[in-house]
């Protein structure tokens, strides 16, 4: 009866997204009065997820599922499911949790909800909120089959250390690979990425080409960030569609958004609108940005964006 979650991991090391859906659903299992097992598939370290409140590890090495396939994932988690009588499982709405949490609640005949927002709102009836319209609003949804399957969204919850002796055991079910096979998987491995970044810094049409993309490249990694672009911009080819963001790119729910030179098209502003905060730069007062921006500053980039990074810097040689 235990709260199963299924923990992400690259290349063997467990995603920040792990670490939160297993403090989510220490929260659950607390609510209900029962406990976390947690799935790791080539995870290293799989007891590390006692430390945010896993009591259980079933811990998958399979070489045949080094590369994601969703297909073969869900058969996985849905197994653990049924192995451990788990009736919520829990599962982070990432591009793969929403991939293959479809598929599990499928094997299971459960209800999902994606981007759920917090902790169950009661468990009896189940009730989750959820962000809806792309983030414009939000629903409380009742899932009533027996098992439920519910979708983290990204930031929500955040980490929480809550030590556990966490038991590893062993589990390799069987599994189908489907009729989809990933060739290759090509990773930009010096950069922070926008799935786990905790702040983007974001370029638009108004830093006029890409030979000027070195400032925002200065600031993100002053600040730590990953770096991302409006459509535009990836349309151009300035800069690679994989650092396109916005409704039809990638979407951000990071702590810190920082826009330069981005008027604020309703495609991009829904894709980002899950950021908790988010910040403008721009020369036109009217740009649509500044109606959805917590913080905006209207002057030229070429001005602000290099003066805000020296400071920082400054800030950070100061400060350790």
């Amino acid at each position: 009866m235990s709260v199963l979650v299924y923990t992400e991991s690259e290349q063997g090391t467990f995603k920040k997204a792990a670490q939160e859906v297993v403090s989510y659903a220490k929260g659950i299992a607390d609510a209900m009065g029962t406990t976390v097992t947690a799935v790791a598939v080539n995870g290293e370290g799989p007891e590390s997820l006692g430390q945010f409140g896993a009591s259980k590890v079933l811990a998958v090495k399979n070489e045949a599922l080094q590369k994601f396939n969703a297909q073969a994932y869900s058969d996985v988690i849905a197994a653990a499911a049924r192995e451990e009588g788990a009736k919520v499982v829990v599962i982070a709405s990432t591009a793969n949790g929403k991939f293959v949490a479809p598929m599990v609640a499928a094997k299971l005949e459960a209800g999902y909800v994606p981007n759920v927002t917090g902790l169950p709102e009661n468990t009896e009836p189940f009730q989750v909120k959820h962000s809806v319209f792309t983030n414009k609003a939000f629903a409380t949804t009742e899932i009533k089959t027996d098992i439920k399957v519910v979708g983290l969204a990204k930031n929500a919850y955040g980490v929480h250390e809550n030590a556990t002796d966490a038991e590893t055991v062993d589990f390799n079910p069987e599994t189908n690979n489907g009729s989809v096979e990933t060739v290759s998987v090509d990773k930009a491995t010096d950069k922070v990425t926008i799935a786990d970044a905790e702040i983007v810094v974001s370029g638009g049409r108004g830093l006029k080409g890409p030979e000027n993309w070195g400032m925002v490249e200065d600031l993100a990694e002053t600040l730590g960030a990953a770096t991302a672009c409006s459509k535009p911009v990836s349309d151009m080819g300035w800069r690679p569609h994989s650092e396109h963001v916005g409704q039809t790119g990638k979407p951000v729910a990071s702590n810190l958004y920082i826009a330069i030179g981005i008027s604020g098209a309703i495609q991009h502003l829904a894709g980002i609108n899950a950021s908790k905060t988010k910040v403008v730069i721009n020369n036109d007062p009217e740009a649509p940005f500044f109606k959805a921006a917590d913080y905006g500053i209207v002057g030229d980039a070429f001005e602000v964006v290099p003066q805000l990074t020296e400071k920082l810097k400054e800030f950070k040689a100061q400060n350790g």
